[in-house]
């Protein structure tokens, strides 16, 4: 991990890629920008994103086919999830689940053996792996949106602890591990001769580095131990504790968040998706003042109270993910920022979550991709398949010898 960390300024950067999945669609007329190219203005839902519009690149006119029915019936909620990142019908079944590889595992099988984690799979919600969830469809395709093959879902961390010990508690021995179990140490504790050792070695410009780079990490533990306590207080007698921790979902929405960058910062790894909530969620959002189910919501019928709650949950989700891309930007390796460094895709399946629509899908792309990606505009683009975006992403991480993935129809060009 650490020598990683503290790689030279001047050495080669990798490009990084992430997937940002959010359930039920959106309230378009609020999220589609109504200008485009470079001089577009920001519509209501996308402007807390004002601080990184240079770094961004809406999509209009996007479609997923295979979410749509195709003589499947109802489910849209299911078919929508299992077919965003895979571009593949997933098969009606709540056993003998069948949909396709999803982008991101495509592309770790081709480069994650250059990191220690070929992949990262990251949320908010569990959910079952079996059992029927949404119209005969399986819980995985609702739970999922990473697909090892057309048969495997990838399980998802879900708990903070759970995936900072994925991602930097593997290399301790087991009574290294038992010892800081025991005495709720910092795993940076364990390895502070190491960094002793590795910080004489290093320059003024990186022991700073070095140094950010720790106490970041040091900070994201140590939110993560006080979310434990909080937790480990009993609850008054009957009272029935949240799943996951911490209990307050934006702390928690947060911390993972902190952990992805943490992963890309690391090059611990360079492929992660990230589910903010399961498709079909019927969370409530009391922390902004919501007392009603989202997806009990999202079937509106244009009740103009339901519409504004559902764009305020957009426009959470939106300011959750404005605040991780600042803290990407402000992450320096050499002359760059993590930010120009990485390409996240952020969206999903459904666009009117009232009348399960598959077309015109609320997408977006950020970061700079070493170059490769002309943001700060917006483009549309009519009914064009998501899938057409993935293959140009799996070209700019190097993976270019393919002709299609899912249902594409041939690369994006407008992406530069």
């Amino acid at each position: 991990m650490l020598p990683k960390a503290a790689r030279a300024a001047t050495a080669t950067s990798p490009l990084r890629v992430g997937f940002v999945f959010f359930p039920n669609g959106a309230i378009m007329p609020d999220w589609t920008p109504t200008s485009e190219g470079t001089g577009y203005e920001l519509s209501k839902t996308l402007a807390p994103l004002a601080p990184v519009k240079d770094q961004l690149l809406v999509l209009s006119g996007l479609a997923h086919d295979k979410a749509r029915a195709n003589g499947d019936g109802a489910g849209d909620h299911a078919r929508s999830c299992a077919a965003f990142l895979t571009g593949a019908q997933p098969r009606k079944t709540s056993g003998d689940i069948r949909a396709g590889q999803s982008i991101d595992q495509f592309i770790a099988e081709r480069i994650g053996h250059e990191t220690r984690l070929p992949s990262l799979e990251l949320g908010i919600e569990g959910g079952r792996q079996a059992g029927s969830c949404d119209s005969g469809y399986s819980c995985a395709y609702s739970n999922s949106v990473s697909w090892k093959s057309a048969s495997t879902p990838m399980g998802k961390e879900t708990n903070p602890r759970s995936a900072f010990d994925r991602l930097f508690g593997q290399g301790a021995d087991a009574k290294a591990r038992a010892e800081r179990d025991f005495y709720r140490k910092s795993i940076l504790d364990s390895v502070a001769a190491d960094t002793q050792r590795l910080t004489t070695s290093l320059g003024q410009s990186d022991r700073r580095k070095l140094d950010e780079y720790l106490t970041s990490v040091r900070e994201v533990e140590q939110r993560i131990e006080r979310a434990d306590a909080a937790k480990a207080i009993l609850p008054p007698e009957g009272y029935i504790p949240p799943k996951g921790i911490p209990e307050d979902l934006v702390e928690h929405i947060r911390l993972m968040y902190d952990l992805l960058l943490l992963a890309f910062q690391t090059d611990t790894t360079r492929v992660a998706t990230f589910m903010v909530a399961n498709e079909g969620s019927n969370r409530v959002y009391k922390s902004i003042g919501l007392n009603e189910g989202h997806h009990q919501m999202s079937h509106h019928r244009n009740d103009p109270d339901k519409v504004a709650k559902l764009q305020q949950i957009d426009q959470f989700q939106i300011e959750q993910f404005a605040a991780f891309l600042s803290r990407l930007r402000d992450v320096r390796e050499g002359e760059h920022s993590l930010l120009d460094q990485s390409l996240f895709v952020y969206g999903c399946a459904i666009s009117d979550g009232n009348r399960h629509r598959h077309e015109d899908l609320p997408i977006l792309v950020a970061g700079g991709g070493a170059g490769t990606v002309r943001t700060g505009r917006h483009v549309r683009l009519r009914e064009t398949p998501t899938t057409n975006l993935f293959l140009s992403l799996a070209d700019r991480m190097g993976i270019n010898d393919v002709d299609s993935f899912g249902d594409s129809t041939g690369r994006l060009g407008d992406l530069a």
